[in-house]
């Protein structure tokens, strides 16, 4: 049985909330909170499994209550956002702070519930066996040592969803779509059988050029604050670039990428389709939307598409691993926290082909599920606590 308590100054969504998981026989409903000060009171009070709880209410909002929570009574939350810039940012916020997920309502608002029951009940069904501990912020960088960027990001505005929902079915479609889509840039398609990194070292060379290292990294469930923990570490003169999936629906990676580049060393940005990738920046995979890595000699490429989910991912870990396993040794994968088995196709694939790979631990996982599987399949060369990945990735890239 989970024991959940529902955090909401609105009365009506206290009400819904509480008669949703009232009718669930493996839900019990403990009680109720109106504002941020009384949700810490009813933690203590009644040590519930699961907390759902809004991001803005009066006397505490949900970002003060959760950072009190997680310090004081760690528990799964659920937080409940807006689609609004400022929405989205809290929510990143909250995911930093320890929330284990979140539920988006449309419009600001949750004006039909019964369309994502479904979404509430498995996302809570899903956290309330999430492994949360106190949560120990990342530092920023101090100031005796300036954050120094190697170029200044350009101001993003996310994307336009698209009109319709079907998925682009032929090479003729996804032309269409790359066309009209402001984050998919015009280029020629590639030849057969060069979707995937193809690069020859020079004859002589024992190893690639150094242009063509990568760090790849796939997260999910408790991705945002581990990302938080290992992206805060990275200098800012790593030799080569990082691309990260992070499951994560669209209008919320930016919010992501623009938060962790302002307390971070290194340059992180939202990819966007066609760019090159520089050494000492971070990719992360805009939300619906795959990331996949081209060559283009000795250089290395961004390509973005909306091709169908895989594994009911897009993102997925899967096809950004498959299309970076040829670089061999030049390659470090890392696995992080996640519900399911996201990747573990793709590490099979890096590993035969000589890349290292870097897995996050049982201890320190919100939800150990990606990492476990490829543990468990003998894939892991390393495997390390979240505080020392960062560490374990700098060794590996200068190798």
């Amino acid at each position: 049985m989970i024991r959940v308590l529902v955090a909401d100054d609105s009365a009506f969504m206290r009400k819904v909330l509480g008669d949703l998981f009232s009718r669930q026989p493996d839900f019990e409903l403990v009680g109720t909170a109106l504002n941020g000060r009384d949700a810490i009171s009813k933690v203590k009070e009644q040590r519930p499994d699961l907390m759902t709880m809004d991001v803005n209410m009066p006397v505490m909002n949900g970002l003060d209550a959760l950072a009190v929570i997680m310090k004081e009574c760690p528990l799964p939350v659920v937080m409940l956002s807006s689609l609004t810039q400022e929405g989205t940012e809290a929510t990143i916020q909250a995911l930093s702070l320890g929330a284990v997920d979140f539920i988006s309502k449309a419009g600001g608002s949750i004006s039909s519930i019964d369309t994502i029951e479904e979404e509430i009940l498995s996302k809570c069904r899903n956290a309330a066996r999430a492994h949360v501990q106190p949560i120990v912020m990342a530092k920023e960088p101090p100031a005796a040592l300036p954050v120094k960027k190697r170029i200044e990001l350009s101001t993003r505005h996310g994307l336009r969803p698209p009109t319709t929902s079907k998925e682009p079915t032929s090479a003729h479609a996804v032309r269409l779509a790359r066309r009209e889509n402001p984050l998919l840039k015009k280029r020629s398609p590639l030849p057969d059988g060069m979707n995937k990194l193809n690069i020859i070292p020079a004859a002589g060379s024992e190893t690639r050029p150094a242009g063509c290292r990568l760090v790849a990294v796939g997260t999910s469930t408790g991705g945002p604050q581990a990302l938080q923990r290992v992206i805060v570490q990275l200098p800012a003169d790593l030799p080569c670039g990082v691309v990260v999936v992070q499951h994560m629906p669209a209008g919320f990676t930016k919010a992501l990428a623009d938060r962790l580049n302002s307390i971070s060393r290194i340059a992180v940005k939202e990819a966007e389709d066609g760019e090159l990738i520089r050494p000492g920046h971070v990719y992360i995979a805009p939300g619906g939307y795959h990331l996949r890595v081209e060559a283009r000699q000795t250089s290395m490429y961004i390509c973005l598409g909306q091709d169908p989910p895989v594994g009911n991912h897009r993102p997925a870990v899967n096809v950004m691993y498959d299309s970076v396993a040829s670089l061999g040794r030049q390659l470090v994968a890392v696995i992080m926290t996640g519900m399911g088995s996201d990747g573990c196709e793709g590490m099979k694939k890096i590993k035969a082909a000589g890349g290292y790979s870097i897995a996050q631990d049982e201890a320190t996982c919100v939800v150990y599920g990606m990492p476990k599987v490829v543990v468990e399949a003998g894939l892991a060369d390393e495997v390390c606590p979240v505080q020392d990945i960062a560490r374990a990735i700098v060794k590996a890239v200068r190798r």
